[in-house]
């Protein structure tokens, strides 16, 4: 990585857009990087490849060699989405699309999720929970990524009656992700919430014993612990109970998509996957190929997982400013259907356009990009 502190930082983008509305969204990421890269003179250089169901129709490899390759000699990974209809309604398919994600995640050593999850003031009434419950959540989800269930062994008996998959984790496995969890929590409101199975599970034992030792060298975080199940029931009864949730890799698959309905719509959720050497960013919604290519794709995700990959080479006035162009987008109403059924001439294209002139125009109240690019009136 060429990274220099303030201006002239040099970053090597590996972008993966991949299947059904990734291309779009990932366009739109890409748009607002450059005008960061403008405005603070950085140099950002973006290398394209493909990844999934594109990648199987051209290569019979959801992850070409040439694609890890790129992703392995970059700074970092902007990954727009992978899934397609003919792979998801055919179970018997032996190559898949989600395996390249899989592996990509295991050949990058990408060990840790991160992913936010915040109810914006001006989108409280677009969850499906109270308004007086979800209001000023504000979590981090720390998921464990290539240890557990998904990666232990699999078997399955000669008369395929019975199937079994192994749940394995190890110390140093645990003990790495739960170091960045408790650094999150001392930036934030210092606290962090294992989630486990430990009254029934031996590996959840073992996560407990970990991470309570590990607590004693971060006295300032508190410590808390709950049983996934009621975890899952916590985070729709009181979510702003909590902070930093620490978890292995299927629960924290299963409570970070839960976690996802509170904030409106899952078009908003970004996330990165960081490991020792590199770093992947990417929006959760998946491929959404029901709306390829009809620009209603909402690309915030996938932009505010470009403000993620800022944060992670520490220019976080870069992402605060994408973070405010993305706040005032949604004052504004300038925002896909799914955020503003009232208005569908708001498309992906013109959302990222919105991002681009805040980016270069932060001072201005906005009206006259509303008011030309929506015809609400004459300029103003």
């Amino acid at each position: 990585m060429n990274k220099l502190k303030g201006a002239d930082m040099k970053l090597n983008i590996a972008v993966l857009p991949g299947d059904g509305i990734g291309p779009e969204v990932t366009e739109q990421a890409i748009k607002a990087l450059n005008a960061i890269a403008l405005e603070f003179q950085h140099n950002i250089k973006f290398k394209y490849a493909d990844v999934g169901a594109i990648a199987i129709d051209k290569t019979g490899n959801p992850l070409p060699e040439d694609t890890l390759d790129l992703c392995e000699s970059c700074d970092a990974v902007l990954f727009g989405a992978i899934g397609d209809p003919k792979y998801d309604n055919d179970p018997s398919a032996k190559v898949r699309p989600e395996q390249g994600l899989l592996q990509l995640r295991k050949s990058l050593g990408l060990y840790a999720n991160i992913r936010p999850v915040k109810a914006y003031d001006k989108l409280v009434d677009k969850s499906p929970l109270k308004s007086e419950i979800i209001s000023g959540t504000d979590i981090s989800i720390y998921r464990e990524l290539t240890g557990g269930i998904y990666f232990g062994k699999k078997q399955i008996s000669e008369d395929g009656n019975t199937a079994s998959d192994l749940c394995e984790y190890s110390r140093e496995e645990i003990e790495r992700i739960a170091h960045l969890a408790f650094k999150a929590a001392q930036s934030r409101k210092n606290k962090v919430t294992l989630v486990d199975k430990a009254n029934v599970l031996e590996s959840s034992r073992l996560w407990r014993k970990v991470v309570t030792e590990l607590a004693k060298e971060y006295t300032d975080v508190e410590l808390d612990f709950m049983f996934v199940d009621n975890a899952a029931m916590q985070l729709i009864l009181n979510p702003n109970q909590f902070d930093v949730i620490l978890t292995e890799n299927m629960f924290g698959d299963i409570i970070s998509d839960e976690a996802s309905v509170i904030g409106g719509s899952i078009g908003l959720l970004a996330s990165a996957s960081v490991g020792e050497k590199h770093a992947l960013f990417e929006p959760i919604h998946g491929s959404y190929p029901q709306a390829k290519d009809k620009g209603i794709a909402n690309p915030l995700a996938s932009i505010l997982s470009a403000a993620m990959l800022l944060e992670h080479f520490e220019l976080y006035e870069e992402a605060d400013l994408i973070n405010r162009a993305v706040e005032r987008s949604i004052s504004l109403k300038i925002t896909t259907p799914d955020l503003n059924p009232e208005n569908d001439r708001v498309t992906t294209r013109l959302v990222g356009d919105f991002i681009e002139d805040f980016i270069q125009n932060p001072n201005d109240s906005n009206i006259n990009f509303k008011n030309i690019h929506l015809g609400q009136s004459t300029i103003i």
